[in-house]
């Protein structure tokens, strides 16, 4: 069983990307289940104030964002195309505006009966309020512009028709296989189909047909780990080494907070260790006396001092 660990939940849209990314690379991976909404007491150690999911984590290294988890992936399985170094600048704006626009768009679509339906069977009574009123707090403090659920609707068919126009006559977006661009348009579809269970993708048969192939690799091998083991095991390891910096931040060995620029703008706070190569590592010591790395992406964070 390979090192690397998901902290993710089921109904979890960028958990679902990493999953089924897992699946297509291959790689086996350990599985821990964590709460739909902080707080949770186990990760906090490893991640500090971020509260987004899903989290990976390689020992007492810890990967922030899926733009971290999904570099990590990439050079494990040795496909570059899976991460946002690896390919054009076609296709990272294409990820750059499917992630967070297009994702906002599909996830307003998907608000129907059947999606709390099954929220209700996912989370008691009391926990579903929480939920609704920590995602409603999430929207009103985003950054993302925001838009009508008329807006949203239409924004996410015309993301669909740019699709299917792409589709026509090929299996995936760009090139003759997968890259990151096809696992960053599934995930939020993936929800709307699968969860919401819309018929709006109805009227796309290449867009359907595509889903199915990426569908069809499911989640690779994975075992269960419990949140108390995963902590052990950062706990119980070293964080790896960094490259030598050729950036000299301002802030570089004092304490900082970085937080997401978008939405649940939760800040982390450590030491400033690394900032360069497309990523930020803040030095963190956890509750055992141990030191985990945490990893973001330079990208959509800010930093500043604490």
């Amino acid at each position: 069983m390979s090192d690397l660990i998901l902290h993710h939940y089921a109904l979890s849209p960028f958990s679902e990307k990493v999953r089924a990314m897992l699946g297509y690379t291959g790689l086996s991976w350990q599985s821990v289940t964590t709460d739909e909404m902080p707080p949770r007491p186990m990760l906090a150690p490893l991640a500090g104030g971020y509260r987004k999911i899903p989290v990976a984590q390689i020992g007492a290294d810890v990967f922030c964002d899926t733009r971290t988890i999904t570099r990590e992936i990439a050079r494990l399985a040795g496909k570059p195309e899976l991460a946002l170094e690896g390919v054009d600048d076609e296709v990272r704006a294409f990820v750059a505006e499917t992630d967070l626009t297009l994702f906002m768009a599909v996830m307003m679509s998907s608000v129907g009966l059947r999606v709390n339906i099954k929220l209700f069977r996912a989370m008691p009574f009391g926990q579903l309020l929480r939920f609704f009123k920590d995602r409603i707090h999430i929207g009103r403090t985003s950054n993302v512009p925001r838009m009508s659920l008329k807006e949203a609707r239409a924004k996410t068919r015309e993301h669909l028709a740019d699709m299917e126009a792409r589709l026509q006559g090929k299996d995936w977006l760009f090139g003759d296989k997968p890259c990151i661009a096809d696992f960053s348009a599934y995930h939020a579809l993936w929800f709307l189909r699968e969860v919401a269970e819309s018929k709006t993708l109805k009227d796309f048969p290449a867009v359907l047909a595509w889903m199915d192939r990426i569908k069809a690799f499911g989640h690779g091998e994975s075992a269960p780990l419990s949140q108390e083991a995963a902590l052990d095991k950062a706990r119980q390891s070293a964080p790896l080494a960094l490259p030598e910096s050729t950036l000299t931040p301002a802030l570089l060995g004092k304490t900082v907070q970085v937080a997401p620029t978008d939405y649940g703008q939760v800040p982390s706070k450590g030491e400033l260790v690394f900032q360069g190569d497309n990523r930020i590592v803040l030095a963190l010591a956890n509750a055992g006396g141990s030191t985990v790395h945490v990893h973001f992406p330079e990208a959509g964070f800010a930093v500043q001092s604490a």
